[in-house]
Formats: C-alpha cells, structure tokens, sequence
C-alpha cells in the first residue's frame, strides 16, 4: 500500500502543511528568464524609483511615496505573508540583482485563501518583453497550487488597455463593471473585473499539454 496523508480529525495533514509553510518564507519561483522571490531591503531603491514613474502609477493605487516609505512596506508585507493574510513576490529578471515589479496576492477570505485578490506592477522598460506574462503563470500557478487558492480576482482601471490585456491573455474572465470604483488624481474610474478559477486554469493547462502529444 502507498503513502497516503494522515489525517487527523477530518483534516489533511499534507494540505495543512502546504497551505502553511509558505507563511515561514516565500520560496523562489523560476520561470523563463525570470525569478519570482520574497522582496527584500535592497530592493528598496530600485522599486521607488521604477514604481514612482508615472507612466506606472497611472491606474494603480499610489505607491509609498519615500524610499523610507518602501521600506515600511517591505518590512509590512513580511508580516502580512507571516499572518496569512497577504504575500508580495518581487520580480527579477535574469542579469538583475533588484526586483523590477511586483505580484500581491491578498486573501478576501479573513482566516482562510479561497478567495483573493492579486494585483501587479512593473518597470515600465520591461513593457512588451513577455516579463509579465512568464512571471504572471508562476504565480497564479503558485496560488492555486500551494496557497490553495479556488478564485483569483483582479480589478483593472477601464481605461488601462495594458493591464485589462494582460489579464485577457492570461485567460482570465471578464465578470462585471465595478462603476466608479476606483478614485484617481481626483477623478473616479470605472474598474473591470476579472476572474480565474483554479478548475478553468489546471484544465487549460491539461488541454496544451495534451495538444503537444
């Protein structure tokens, strides 16, 4: 008889520990000419300077303001992952010591991970290059995978042609208009919905592979 998972009152003791471990550290995530890992201090100067720019902070919410400011949410986001209730992954192409952009995987779920929230930004020179796109897949595939997350929303200003694309292209689903959502400079935006569940992306998944055979 094989391995199987313990179980103690009901409760998957393999699940358990996937579902937990990560809150103790994020792991490396290695994709195609790009490493997804937890972000650290030295970091600091590279994200203020690419997040400030303002072809970057056009449709998302303002970033931390001071360099000082991006190390408090350095220093925040590593509590948050400890709590459960929030991981960040900076992304660092190969050639790169610094992280360019950022994932942000929330949990819309007090106490629990099925339900959550991602958002993303990145470095304005790294536009066009596929980065997204490769760093993107290992997240999502991280969230399903280990955090154990079923739904994954995100919410993109209307007039963000970029980011509404990207999450088009990854196969996400456009579920509603949140009017008026989404204030910026002073003026109110409209916000698209998207949406992707972990049953449409695995078999996604299993349909590509099966069309390489």
């Amino acid at each position: 008889m094989g391995t199987t998972a313990l179980e103690a009152g009901g409760v998957d003791l393999d699940i358990v520990s996937q579902l937990t471990h990560w809150r103790d550290g994020l792991p490396e995530l290695v994709g195609a000419g790009v490493t997804l890992r937890e972000i650290r201090p030295a970091d600091g100067p590279t994200l203020f300077s690419m997040m400030s720019a303002p072809e970057v902070t056009q449709f998302i919410w303002p970033p931390p303001s001071t360099l000082e400011g991006f190390d408090k949410f350095i220093t925040w986001s590593e509590r948050q992952r400890a709590a459960g209730n929030c991981l960040c992954f900076g992304v660092v192409p190969d050639g790169c010591e610094a992280a360019v952009g950022l994932f942000q995987l929330r949990t819309l779920d007090p106490g629990a991970f099925d339900t959550a929230e991602w958002g993303f930004a990145m470095g304005s020179a790294f536009w066009g290059t596929g980065l997204f796109q490769e760093a993107a897949v290992q997240v999502i595939d991280f969230a399903f995978d280990v955090v154990g997350v079923h739904r994954l929303e995100a919410r993109a200003a209307s007039p963000n042609g970029r980011g509404n694309g990207a999450l088009h292209k990854l196969g996400a689903v456009q579920e509603g208009v949140l009017r008026r959502s989404f204030l910026k400079d002073g003026q109110f935006m409209d916000q698209i919905l998207w949406a992707i569940l972990d049953i449409d992306w695995r078999l996604a998944h299993e349909q590509a592979v099966a069309l390489l055979h």
